[in-house]
């Protein structure tokens, strides 16, 4: 009886482990990166770009994905031909559309009561340093660009503190540029009121609203430094998005993923613009709109907690599961982007 005791304690604890270790191998959904010839899902494009062509690559993949795989988006095509057709289309213009020494500045928003979809806007600014030492940011210049890459809004903004280092090898900004500029708080008023769209910012929902997407890399920093508040369901920020982050959870610059996903540098001389940063990433997330995923019905995921996680009063239910109940069941742990389009 002991003897049997123990077997049918044995097969219960293997079953346990096979469920837990089928879980992490099933953990995975249609909106995952994988590679495109031995299918392996990835948590994200850095960890598949290991896999496919980094310095300790699998074998196989790596000699089919030199000769047939685009080095950008990392597809795999038929043949060496179908790849060189795609890689002239794959990568974007080289740099923006527009010559930064020309961009105007516009200092006007308009809310648009009669929007019919979803619109998209990409943010970003230039700091300057505060502080006794310069460290500390002080938001000095704003850009807002729309998803055709038009300037909508562009200011230079007056410092509420003393500035200590204009930074001016990186952002080109002096003293004079910055002596009558547009106080702080109107330029707040400005872009809250153009981002909530003429809804209040606690009834913004992530559908059927009026309120815009708004796209940066790091805009937690950037909406602190202007003293905004936004709700996190309309914010998609590249630094944080799981696909586009390392393989040890930690963000990419701006650069890089321009660089690797886009296909031209950014940043790469001195008095860098607002402008160009704002173009980039919503480059970067159009492309990561447009990704040819399997729609999935799961609510949007407003943080980035485990969607797939069972209160422990489940846990009898999932050992009742078989394997094609626990693969169906299982899901991203992001809400993606080509949710949006």
């Amino acid at each position: 009886t002991s003897r049997n005791k123990c077997a049918a304690c044995f097969r219960q604890f293997n079953r346990k482990e096979h469920l837990v270790d089928h879980m992490r191998t099933s953990y995975h959904s249609s909106h995952e990166p994988f590679c495109g010839i031995c299918k392996k899902h990835c948590r994200s494009f850095e960890s598949l770009r290991e896999h496919l062509k980094g310095t300790l690559p699998k074998a196989a993949c790596n000699n089919i994905f030199s000769a047939q795989g685009c080095e950008i988006c990392l597809a795999i095509f038929d043949g060496p031909n179908a790849r060189r057709f795609h890689l002239g289309r794959c990568q974007l213009q080289n740099g923006s559309k527009s010559g930064f020494a020309n961009l105007r500045f516009y200092d006007d928003l308009k809310i648009d009561n009669g929007i019919s979809a979803r619109q998209v806007v990409a943010l970003a600014c230039k700091m300057v340093g505060g502080g006794s030492d310069g460290s500390l940011d002080v938001c000095a210049r704003v850009c807002l660009i729309d998803e055709n890459e038009n300037t909508i809004f562009h200011t230079y903004i007056k410092p509420t503190i003393p500035v200590t280092n204009y930074r001016y090898e990186s952002t080109g900004i002096r003293p004079e540029f910055l002596r009558d500029a547009m106080p702080l708080r109107q330029v707040q008023n400005k872009i809250q009121e153009f981002l909530c769209n003429g809804e209040p910012i606690w009834k913004i929902r992530p559908r059927g609203g009026k309120a815009r997407i708004l796209v940066g890399h790091g805009l937690n920093h950037d909406l602190d430094r202007l003293q905004l508040e936004y709700p996190a369901i309309m914010i998609r920020d590249t630094a944080k998005y799981p696909p586009l982050m390392k393989s040890n959870k930690l963000s990419n610059s701006l650069k890089y993923l321009t660089q690797a996903y886009l296909g031209y540098d950014i940043q790469t001389g001195i008095q860098n613009h607002p402008y160009e940063d704002c173009v980039a990433t919503m480059r970067l997330y159009t492309r990561m709109r447009s990704q040819a995923h399997k729609k999935e019905d799961y609510p949007l995921a407003s943080d980035p907690q485990n969607r797939n996680n069972f209160a422990s009063w489940r846990q009898a239910e999932l050992e009742r599961m078989t394997s094609e109940e626990l693969l169906h069941i299982s899901r991203s742990d992001y809400y993606c982007w080509c949710l949006d389009a």
